[in-house]
This record gives structure tokens, sequence and C-alpha cells, in this order.
């Protein structure tokens, strides 16, 4: 019996890799447990589609789509993730990856096989609050994959969900500061907490941030999404 990694197949969205079409590929999933996840169904459920399957929609696609984003969950989980990136890069779409940043080394295979042309890198923490917001002890692993993209030429994007009870103002400056000290120049996007959606934990409303409180960044530009 054929493997089913992904969960569910979003056909066509012009918001999620920059200025280009795209579909989406939700792989089932995940190492980390962040109470705000609005995909607990991902997370904690199993595949439904196989890759042989996805891989038919896609031929389906060409010269209609621009790209394929690789999400979840945390898709670099799955063992033959590299390889079947591999696959869809040889029908022609550009490859973006949405990450957790848990797995550095397959991160740094698919830069250096060339393989990936934009990733969403989450930062959900600062180190002292990270075990505390992923239910993980992964933070050295994203730290990694963030020096890894910063050393490349890869284009890349850094966002973090906020809500308010969970992290402070005080610690998304912390956050904020964090970036700087690593001379990370792209966009840092700060998302808002979608209040009355379903999440993997039970959470209060959460508080839009406070924009002014927010320290401003020496190297990168922040953006705000908010939520409702």
């Amino acid at each position: 019996m054929l493997a089913k990694p992904i969960y569910n197949i979003t056909p066509f969205t012009l918001l999620d890799y920059p200025n280009h079409s795209a579909c989406i590929f939700w792989y089932a999933g995940c190492n980390m447990r962040c109470s705000y996840c609005y995909n607990p169904e991902i997370v904690l459920g199993k595949g439904k589609i196989t890759f042989p399957e996805a891989i038919s929609f896609l031929k389906t696609r060409q010269g209609l789509l621009d790209a394929v984003v690789f999400s979840g969950g945390e898709c670099l989980l799955h063992k033959n993730s590299m390889a079947q990136i591999s696959e869809i890069k040889k029908l022609g779409f550009l490859i973006k990856i949405d990450t957790n940043g848990s797995k550095p080394d397959v991160l740094k295979q698919l830069i250096a096989e060339n393989l990936v042309d934009y990733v969403a890198l989450d930062f959900k923490a600062i180190p002292g609050k990270f075990h505390q917001i992923t239910q993980s002890d992964l933070f050295l692993e994203f730290e990694q994959s963030l020096d890894i993209l910063l050393q490349s030429d890869i284009q890349f994007e850094v966002r973090t969900t906020h809500h308010s009870e969970l992290i402070s103002d005080e610690e998304m400056n912390q956050m904020v500061g964090y970036l700087d000290s690593k001379k990370y120049t792209g966009n840092y996007y700060i998302q808002s907490f979608r209040n009355h959606v379903a999440t993997l934990a039970a959470l209060p409303a959460s508080a839009r941030i406070k924009e002014k409180t927010l320290a401003s960044a020496l190297h990168f530009n922040i953006v705000f999404r908010n939520g409702s």
C-alpha cells in the first residue's frame, strides 16, 4: 500500500508565494504542538493523498501554476520529502517550503541541490519561551536553519504568530532584537492570532499587538498581518 503523506491540497492560491500563483500540499504530522495552531487536523491526523495522486494533479496544472508550496504540519519530517520535491522541480514548478526549522540538515541539502526557491521560516519564540510555545526542545535546530538561510542566496521570510497571552510585548521586542543580531535583512511578518477559529488547544481571546510598543528593527522590515 502506498503511503499517504499529504492531508489535503489547496489547488490555487495567490497569497502564499509572493508574486506567483501556486497550490499548497499540506503534509500531515508535526514535531511541535503549538497551542495556537490553526491546523490541528493536519498536525494530529493522517494523510489522505498519495504522492502519485499529487503528481497526477500537478500534471493537470503545468503551465497554469507557477509554484508548489510544501506546508503542513511540518513537510520536511517526511523521509521522502527530498525525492518528492526533486520530482516536482523536474516538472518545472518553483518550490516554496513552509517550515518550523526543525530539520536543518534536510533544508541544507535542499539548498545545496537547488531544489528550493523560497522559504517561510516560523520563529515561534525566544529560547526561554520556546518549549512552552511548541512543547519541543528544538530551538537549536531552528537557529541552525536560520543560519543556513542567512548564509545562502535563497529568498526567505521569517514569521511569527502573536497571541497576547503567550508572547508579551517585551518578548516580541526580544525576538526583533534576536533577528537584528543575526543581521537578518528580509521581511519579518508578525501575524495576529485569529480569534474564533479551531486551534490545537483552547485559548482565550488574543488582543492585537500594539505596533507602537514594538522596537524598530535596524536591518529588516516588520510587516503586520492582522487576524480577526
